[in-house]
């Protein structure tokens, strides 16, 4: 009897190191999932697969902080309410604007971008100002950084905008005349323009570009408020020592 006592207190202490250990494995990345949108050449699914230049980021740097999870693609509003409700949920490619600050805790930049209001030869000519493109039908993709910048300006989903789940819809509205302009970050136009077999400097132009939505000049990875701050300080640790070691340069040639 003695000797079990005695091993049960021996065991007490020990039991609780390993509860301890894994709730602090837990909290550092337990159960961490990320989640995207198709949004060709960041992010996108090919032969059952999600890859892109963001994607590739995001796989170093969570490799480089040891973290396991999966990425799920889905439509960007449901993606966006994911991560803004969600526990220990990652996003990408987010673009970082004054309305979405304090939404979530940013990690860092992992790809370039530039906004624009694109149009076919001809149209949207006068456009000089954002003000000057309230009388156009512009293209918008649901609570994407472009539609959430446009209706703050006093644009109006169902008015001046109007909005769809895919990038490619808006494309191709534009294409057929359905739409006078599209809200769009450059190299996914481009990306959708050739794809198509269209040549992006003869039949498209960059009516306007749009400063505000890129203020850093990228989009970023996030996470929800809920995730723990050991596990994002962990990861904007990891994203510095990619983007200091060379892995986010040679990602971002393989993909421009």
């Amino acid at each position: 009897m003695k000797l079990l006592a005695l091993t049960g207190r021996m065991l007490r202490p020990l039991c609780a190191m390993a509860l301890a250990w894994f709730a602090t494995a837990a909290s550092a990345g337990g159960g961490l999932q990320v989640v995207t949108e198709e949004l060709p050449p960041y992010n996108m699914t090919q032969g059952g697969r999600i890859t892109g230049m963001s994607t590739e980021v995001v796989q170093a740097v969570l490799k480089e902080a040891d973290l396991q999870a999966s990425i799920h693609s889905m439509p960007w509003a449901r993606a966006y309410d994911t991560a803004l409700n969600g526990e220990n949920v990652l996003i990408y490619s987010i673009t970082r604007t004054p309305q979405r600050e304090t939404l979530f805790k940013w990690v860092g930049i992992v790809a370039p971008t530039r906004w624009y209001l694109f149009g076919r030869p001809g149209v949207g000519a006068s456009i000089r100002s954002l003000d000057d493109a309230r009388k156009f039908q512009i293209a918008t993709v649901n609570e994407d950084a472009g539609e959430q910048y446009l209706v703050s300006k006093g644009f109006a989903v169902g008015k001046n905008l109007q909005s769809s789940n895919k990038y490619e819809f808006n494309y191709e509205k534009l294409k057929l005349g359905r739409v006078d302009l599209w809200i769009a970050n450059e190299l996914n136009a481009l990306y959708l323009m050739r794809q198509a077999g269209d040549d992006p400097e003869r039949q498209f132009v960059r009516v306007l570009e749009l400063p505000d939505l890129a203020s850093d000049g990228g989009l970023h990875l996030a996470a929800s408020r809920k995730t723990p701050d050991a596990t994002v300080e962990r990861l904007r640790k990891a994203l510095e020592t990619v983007r200091h070691n060379g892995s986010y340069e040679a990602i971002r040639r393989h993909w421009q």
